[in-house]
C-alpha cells in the first residue's frame, strides 16, 4: 500500500502545492482544512484525476476534539499513517505588540502552536515503533519570522513560529530512536495568499527586491523541500531545520 500522508492546512498555498507533489511522489494523501471545503475538495479532485487516493478531512486543529476525529477519520480510510505535514497557520493584521489582545495571542499560539503539538501528539502514537508503529516522518511549518521578529507586524506570529522550531528539536531528540525523523521547513518571501491574511496582500512582493536572490519564492519550490525531507533521501537528517528563503 502506498505510505499515508496527513497534511494540515493542505487546501491552499503551501499545503496544497505539497499535497499535489506527494500524490505524484505515491502517498496518499489526506487534506485537511479548517473552513474552505471547496478548497481542500479541489486538491482532492486534481489528485484523484491523476490516478491517485486522497481525500479532505476537516478539523480546526486549534481544537483537540476535532484534532483527534480527523486523525480517527484518517485510520478509518487508510489504516495506516506513514507521514504529517504541520502546515496549518495563522497570521493576524499587522500591530506592534503594545496594541496586542489576549484573545488575538490566545488565537495565535492555539492554532500555530497547541495544534502542531497535538497532530504530532497522534501522529506519534500511530508512528512510533514504542507504540508498535513503523516508525515515519514528521514536517513542521516554521518561517523566516521566527529568526526575523517582524517587528512593527507581528511579532506574535514570529514568536509561534520561534516555538515550532524549538519543539521541532525537542521531538526530534525525543522520538529519535523510535523510527521517526522530525524536521522543519523555514519559509521566506513566498508568494501565498497568506499576506493577504495578514492585511498585506502585496507584502511578498514589495519586500522582494530586499532578499538576496532578489525575488520570492512559490509553493512549489517549499513543496520539493518538504518532500525531500519525509523522503528516504533524508533518512540521517532530524531535528533539521531547512531555510527555504532565498537567503533572507
Amino acid at each position: 500500500m502506498n505510505q499515508v500522508l496527513l497534511i494540515t492546512g493542505g487546501g491552499r498555498g503551501i499545503g496544497a502545492a505539497t499535497a499535489l507533489l506527494a500524490a505524484q511522489r505515491g502517498y496518499a494523501v489526506a487534506v485537511n482544512y479548517a473552513n474552505n471545503s471547496l478548497a481542500a475538495d479541489e486538491v482532492v479532485r486534481t489528485i484523484r484525476a491523476g490516478g491517485g487516493s486522497a481525500i479532505s478531512v476537516q478539523a480546526d486543529v486549534g481544537d483537540e476534539a476535532q484534532v483527534m476525529a480527523m486523525f480517527d477519520k484518517v485510520d478509518a480510510k487508510f489504516g495506516r499513517l506513514d507521514a504529517l505535514v504541520n502546515n496549518a497557520g495563522v497570521v493576524d493584521l499587522q500591530a506592534r505588540v503594545d496594541a496586542m489582545s489576549v484573545a488575538r495571542l490566545e488565537r495565535m499560539f492555539r492554532i500555530n502552536v497547541i495544534g502542531s503539538f497535538v497532530c504530532a501528539r497522534e501522529a506519534v502514537r500511530r508512528m512510533s515503533t514504542k507504540h508498535g508503529g513503523r516508525g515515519g516522518a514528521i514536517v513542521n511549518l516554521s518561517s523566516a519570522a521566527a529568526h526575523l521578529g517582524s517587528p512593527g507586524q507581528y511579532v506574535d506570529y514570529a514568536a509561534s513560529k520561534g516555538a515550532i522550531d524549538t519543539f521541532t528539536i525537542g521531538l526530534g531528540k525525543e522520538v529519535a530512536d523510535e523510527g521517526i525523523r522530525v524536521n522543519a521547513v523555514r519559509p521566506g518571501l513566498i508568494d501565498t495568499d497568506i499576506h493577504a491574511s495578514g492585511g498585506l496582500p502585496d507584502r511578498a512582493a514589495q519586500l522582494a527586491p530586499g532578499v538576496p536572490m532578489k525575488r520570492t519564492g512559490s509553493a512549489g519550490e517549499v513543496a520539493r523541500a518538504i518532500l525531500w525531507l519525509l523522503s528516504a533521501e533524508a533518512s540521517y537528517t532530524t531535528t533539521s531545520i531547512l531555510d527555504v528563503g532565498g537567503g533572507r
